[in-house]
C-alpha cells in the first residue's frame, strides 16, 4: 500500500468529518482542553448517535462523542430508559439556552464542566485481617470522565424531577454551573465531597 493510501491515525473514529458541525450548528474543531490527563478520553465529534457500535470492545467508549455519552447518561433513570431521541432533543435545546446565556460554544461548556467535575481522588476499602480500612487512591483518567458524566446527569435529574424546572433548563444550569466551578452545583459538590473524604483517608 502506498504511503498516501495509508489511513490517517489521527482521523476520528468512524471516518467522521471534522469539518461537520454537531446538530448542524456547533463547531467542534476549536475546543480547548484545560486538563491534559482527561483530554484523550473526551472526544468531540459531529455524531450524536453511534447505535452502540463501541460496545463490543473494552475501553472504546472513550472514542464516542462526549455529547452522546452525556445523552446516554441522561437516559439512565427509570423514567427515561431507552428514550434516546427525547434525551437528544433535550440536550439540543439546552445547548441553545447555554449559548444564549454565555455566548460561548456549548460543547466547550460541556467539556469544561466534565473537566471540572472529574474527581482526582477517591477512597477504596482495604482489609487488614478482619478490619476494613479506607485508603485514598488516585482516580484513572477514564474513570474521572465517567464519574463527571454521572454527577452531571444526577444533578439534572435532581433539578428537574417533580419540579417546575424543565429538563432543558436543568441541563443548562448544571453545565454552566460546573463549567464555572460553582460549588452549589451538584456535580461540583459531589466532586468536592469525594476529594474531601479521600484527603481524610490519606
Amino acid at each position: 500500500m502506498a504511503a498516501e493510501d495509508q489511513p490517517d491515525p489521527d482521523a476520528p473514529a468512524g471516518g467522521a468529518d471534522v469539518s461537520a458541525k454537531l446538530f448542524g450548528t456547533w463547531e467542534i474543531d476549536e475546543i480547548e482542553y484545560a486538563d491534559p490527563s482527561t483530554e484523550r478520553y473526551i472526544t468531540v465529534t459531529p455524531v450524536a448517535h453511534t447505535a452502540g457500535r463501541h460496545a463490543s470492545k473494552q475501553f472504546q467508549k472513550s472514542q464516542v462523542s462526549i455529547v452522546e455519552r452525556f445523552i446516554n447518561r441522561l437516559m439512565q433513570t427509570e423514567e427515561n430508559t431507552g428514550k434516546k431521541q427525547q434525551s437528544l432533543n433535550y440536550v439540543r435545546d439546552a445547548f441553545e439556552l447555554i449559548h444564549d446565556r454565555t455566548e460561548e460554544n456549548p460543547i466547550q461548556i460541556l467539556v469544561t464542566a466534565v473537566e471540572n467535575a472529574a474527581p482526582r481522588e477517591e477512597t477504596v476499602r482495604l482489609k487488614y485481617g478482619g478490619i476494613s480500612v479506607p485508603k485514598a487512591v488516585d482516580v484513572a483518567p477514564q474513570r474521572r470522565v465517567d464519574q463527571a458524566l454521572k454527577f452531571l446527569a444526577e444533578g439534572v435529574h435532581n433539578d428537574s424531577f417533580k419540579t417546575a424546572t424543565t429538563v432543558e433548563e436543568a441541563i443548562a444550569s448544571q453545565l454552566v454551573g460546573a463549567a464555572n466551578y460553582d460549588v452549589q452545583t451538584y456535580a461540583i459538590s459531589q466532586k468536592e465531597e469525594k476529594e474531601r473524604v479521600a484527603a481524610a483517608a490519606r
